[in-house]
């Protein structure tokens, strides 16, 4: 029993010693980092203000060009759709204003005779 817990001692002992170890590293890291990014900095902030400004004015411009891409598509096709002549559009607007008034044919023969006088069988 006591060998077990020897063991279990001795391992234990190795990961306390690499969280110390990795403390201090960062520590060491953090010391030495702070005088060096404090030193930098007037010019550091600056450039990241400036990388970040450049970065914005490509997204907006590429975003702005997609959207005079889609336009112009959308008025090429508009304008080169196929234009109905004079005798169609007339046609046209003439066949759905008599439809709309009941002036059109139904290819059916009229009844004149019985109950069903005046109606139009198919």
């Amino acid at each position: 029993m006591a060998d077990v817990y020897q063991q279990q001692q001795q391992l234990s002992e190795p990961r306390a010693h690499q969280v110390v170890k990795a403390a201090t590293a960062a520590t060491a890291g953090v010391t030495v980092a702070t005088p060096i990014l404090v030193i930098f900095s007037p010019v550091l902030v600056p450039a990241a203000i400036t990388v970040f400004l450049l970065a914005a004015g490509f997204l907006t411009s590429g975003g702005f060009g997609m959207a005079a891409a889609t336009v112009l598509a959308w008025m090429y096709r508009y304008v080169s759709r196929e234009q109905p002549t004079r005798e169609e559009a007339w046609d046209q607007r003439t066949k759905g204003r008599d439809a709309g008034r009941g002036h059109h044919a139904t290819g059916g023969v009229r009844l004149t005779t019985g109950a069903r006088a005046g109606l139009y069988q198919t």
